[in-house]
This record gives C-alpha cells, structure tokens and sequence, in this order.
C-alpha cells in the first residue's frame, strides 16, 4: 500500500469518527477507546488553559508593575556618582548644553529635572487624635511628563505650576486617608534641618495607582520648593541688627546653604568677614555676594572640577539706602529703652522700614538674594522610546555625558532596572516559575496523549493486522495513527485556547480576582495578552506532543498481522 497522505488522512478521518469499539466477552459494552481519548483531549485542553492563563498572568505582572514604577521614575537617571540612594542623592548644577545633548540622543523620548526631599505630614487639623506619616516630596518642574499620573487620577486635577511660588501638591488616595484629607485642604509638613521648619502646601489633586510602596510615600510638589528645602546653593540676606556698634549700624550677613564655609565680597574682593559697621551720609545701594569656599579665598565659584572640593554657585543680596534731612549729621540713631533701635516699618514683610538720627531719617530696603539653588538639581531623568533596548540606551547616554566637553561634574547613569534592582529580579523570577508551569503542564499532555495511542493501538490490533495484511508498512501504519493522534491534540488545543483566552478576556475586562496590593504590588490580577508568545505555545504544544508520540507509535512495528486479525 502507497504512503500516499491521501490515504492516511482518509483513515485517520475514519478512526477520528468512529473511536470505540465493541467487544462480545464484554457482553457488547464499549471498549476504553472513547473514554481514554475524551481523556486525554482533555488533558491537553486543561494544559493548554494553564499555560495560556500563566502566560497572560506572568506578563501582566511584569508589565503593569514595570510600567507602574517607570511612571512613578524614568527609563534612566543621572545622578551624582558616589550616591547610593536617588532620592538622597547630592545635587547636580544644572546643565542646560547637557538637557541639549541628551534630547538629540536617538531613542531619547523626554528628559526632566526632579528633587527629592523627605518630609512628615501632620493629619487634618480637625481630627481628634493628630498622627504623622512620613513622605518623601518629589520635585518636579513644569516640563514633567504628567501623561502616567492622568491615568490614575482620582479626584482634582495635575499641578500645573503657575506661581512661581506654587504650593500645590499631589498626593496619594492612600496619603489622604491615612491623615484624612480631602480634596482642596492644606497641608502641614514638617522638616527636619539645623532648626524644624513647617511649610504648608494645597492638595489639588488625588492619584491611586495601587502600588502600594509608592502611593504611601510619594507626594509631588513644585521643583523651586524642594531645591530651597535642600539648602542647595547658596542664599543670602542682608539685616541689620537691634544693636549699635559705638554709634554705627550693624549690617549682618545671614547665609544659608553651601558648604557652610562662606567668603564675602562688600565690593572689594572676597574677605571672610560677614559684618560691617556703617553710617549712612548720602544715599547709595549696598551690593553683597557670597560664595563658599575650602582653603583659599581665590577657589573658583561654583565649580565641579574637584569633586571633593566643589563650590557653590554664589547668591547676590542688596541693600538700598536713602537718606532724607540732614544728611551730613552725625546724631546717634534712636533707641528704646532696651537700647535697641527704633525702627517704623514700611512693609510688612520686614524688608523696609526707617530710622531717626537726630534730623535726619535713613531709609532702609532689603532685597535677599533669590538664591542659587534654583541651578541644582536632584537627578535628570530621561524616558526611552524603546524599554526592551534600555541597556544600549542607557550606554548611549553615558557615552553622552562622559564625553560631553561641556559638563565636567561626575556623575553616574542608571537604568530603572538599577535603581529599583530587588523589584525588577523578582519580575524576573517569575519567567523561572512560568518555565516550570509550561514545563510541568506539557509533560501531562505528553503521557496523557501516549497513554492514548498506546490504548487506540492495542484497541484497533485487529484492524492493524488488515491493513498489513493488505500490504500496508509498519511507516504508514504509525502515520496513520500518528495523524488520528493529532487531531485528537488539536480539538483539545482549540478547547483549550477558547476557554483559557476566554478566562483572561473575563480578568481583563471584569477584574474578578482581587490581590492584596502590600504583598503583590497590585489590587487585581493583571492579564497582558502577547499573541506571538499564545501563538508559539500552541505550535511547540503540537511538535512535542508529535514528537513525543513517536515512541509508543513504535509498538506498531511488532504487531504481527497473522496473529492480530485473530486478536479478540
């Protein structure tokens, strides 16, 4: 008899049609045949909606929580080298030829500067018992990618940073419970530093995105506030003090930030004295600039070079005197009787005010040094087009920053994957357990279908032992059965695929799993569809079971046609 597939599609046709037969000695009950194959096409299907479910529930998982902790970061961040910590990290001078550099790298999608600051919340005034919950504050300027945190919004709207000084702030559903607030309220922080200091910022707006380690601590505020809170750079203020020295005014530098060693410049060069005596005859304007320095008075300002020994950018503080009456008399300015001097406001910032002495009134306006930390920041962070070709672009940006002649500050350059490296190494576990799952589930279907053949062989020796006998070969034999076999595999494949992505489509849609989001990260089972990875199970399903199925088919070749026709 020809091999011709023809043939062996027509039998197996017949087989795949008739799949039980009957036995006299069994008083006409139907042999194993059907049993056996119902069994084992579902085996197969059950195999098939495990791994179809493991494999949308693994990648739904490392896509959302990846996806989640991106939108919560970036792609890639550049920070000062030697931090171990990105939101402890030391400042970095902003460079506006490196933001340049980075946005003409090919695969750069974005690139934004952000800070970080620690912070502890007080809960709503009105609550009886207060409590207080410890933050981080996240700086974020009004270039920020807002597009991950439209998603999620709750309640209110995005910061949008029209005030220079804006206190607007975005918290968490998860925050706001905790301390009981609500859309709208203020909000009391408080900082640890040299001395506590208290801000007060506005909730106006409400985010949720169910990563529980990130919606309990983050809170997202206006760059300039974090940058001051820093005490980056260096700021500078000029007042005069309630005391006289020997009939003078006392003029006081006050100077926050830096490395907390200050030189002044009164107008005649860098000198470390931060008081000076004056009595105002004629009306003039007093400039101040301080910087801070290590060892010698001449160390450039606000350099990188040495990275132990980098200097501030320095601020500029100005006081602008005017004097009315007699301006040429030398009256002693008038004092209480504390011996402090008299002072009459006219601001009521504090910052202009005026003093008698004698005739003559001596006009006094400040004007503080804006400060220089509004040139620092905490980390540039950057968004690539492609995530799966992070670690090319993350040496791409090196290369940039390494070789860029217009940035000499040290910094390092980190992916996500760095950066949050205990998250991403479990994502990566779970291909390990999926491996298994996939593993374990195909080697059922493998001794389930083998089981099958063996049963379909030994039920159909008779009808073996006629198609020998008509001068079929031991080769197409076992195609015949090896073709019955499969499409035995494939109808319980189609099951398997419809209920199994019919399952996931449910999760999807309808999120009926729930998950505890402090263990998983998430408050629902995630399901990520990958068509090619649904595509290439069922094709590898089909070519092991084939393959496997070789080895019982061998039982064929020593059936002996004389002796099975005669088989009962």
């Amino acid at each position: 008899m020809s091999n011709n597939w023809n043939y062996i599609y027509f039998i197996a046709k017949k087989l795949q049609r008739k799949q039980s037969v009957t036995d006299d000695s069994l008083q006409g009950n139907k042999k194993a045949a059907k049993p056996i194959t119902r069994i084992a096409i579902l085996s197969i299907s059950l195999a098939m909606i495990v791994n179809i479910v493991t494999i949308a529930v693994v990648e739904g998982f490392q896509q959302e929580v990846s996806r989640k902790v991106i939108g919560f970061g970036s792609h890639i961040s550049i920070q000062k080298s030697g931090e171990i910590s990105l939101m402890e990290s030391a400042p970095l001078m902003k460079s506006q030829k490196l933001e340049e550099a980075l946005r003409r790298i090919e695969g750069v999608k974005h690139v934004q500067s952000v800070a970080y600051k620690p912070a502890l919340l007080q809960s709503r005034g009105d609550v009886d018992q207060k409590e207080i919950l410890g933050v981080v504050l996240k700086g974020v300027d009004k270039n920020y990618d807002w597009s991950f945190f439209k998603t999620y919004l709750k309640a209110g709207k995005l910061p949008a940073f029209k005030d220079p000084a804006s206190t607007e702030i975005l918290i968490s559903q998860r925050i706001a419970s905790d301390l009981h607030y609500q859309l709208g309220d203020t909000v009391n922080a408080y900082f640890v530093k040299q001395k506590p200091i208290q801000r007060q910022f506005r909730i106006v707006g409400i985010y949720e995105t169910g990563l529980e380690d990130f919606d309990k601590e983050l809170v997202f505020c206006y760059l300039p506030q974090v940058q001051q809170l820093n005490d980056w750079g260096i700021s500078a203020e000029l007042i005069v003090e309630d005391s006289l020295y020997y009939g003078n005014l006392i003029l006081r530098a006050q100077v926050s930030g830096g490395n907390g060693n200050y030189r002044y410049d009164w107008g005649e060069g860098y000198e470390n004295t931060p008081v000076i005596a004056i009595y105002p005859q004629k009306d003039t304007t007093i400039q101040l600039i301080v910087a801070d320095y290590w060892t010698f008075m001449d160390e450039p300002t606000g350099s990188p070079d040495n990275p132990k020994s980098e200097t501030a950018i320095p601020d500029t503080t100005w006081l602008k005197i005017k004097v009315n009456g007699d301006k040429a008399g030398t009256s002693p300015f008038s004092v209480d009787s504390e011996g402090n001097l008299k002072k009459k406001y006219l601001s009521r910032d504090g910052l202009h005010y005026e003093v008698k002495a004698g005739a003559k009134t001596v006009d006094l306006e400040f004007f503080p040094g804006h400060g220089s930390y509004t040139e620092y920041v905490g980390s540039y962070e950057l968004s690539v087009a492609d995530f799966s070709d992070i670690e090319n672009q993350q040496k791409k940006i090196e290369k940039a920053v390494e070789f860029n002649p217009d940035f000499r500050q040290q910094v390092k350059v980190n992916s996500i994957k760095d950066n949050q490296r205990d998250l991403f190494m479990w994502l990566s576990f779970l291909d390990v357990n999926l491996a298994i799952v996939l593993i374990l589930m195909l080697v059922i279907g493998i001794v389930n279908m083998g089981s099958a053949l063996l049963v379909l062989i030994l039920v159909r020796t008779n009808f073996i032992g006629i198609l020998k006998a008509l001068g079929a070969n031991n080769l197409f034999v076992r195609k015949v059965f090896l073709v019955h076999t499969g499409q035995l595999i494939l109808k319980g494949m189609i099951w398997g695929n419809v209920i199994g992505i019919g399952l996931c489509w449910l999760q999807y849609q309808f999120h009926i799993i729930p998950l505890d989001p402090k263990v998983y990260y998430l408050n629902t089972v995630p399901i990520e569809f990958s068509l090619w990875k649904i595509g290439a199970l069922n094709i590898i399903t089909l070519g092991v079971c084939l393959l496997a199925l070789f080895i019982p088919s061998l039982l064929i070749s020593r059936i002996n046609p004389a002796k099975s026709i005669r088989f009962k």
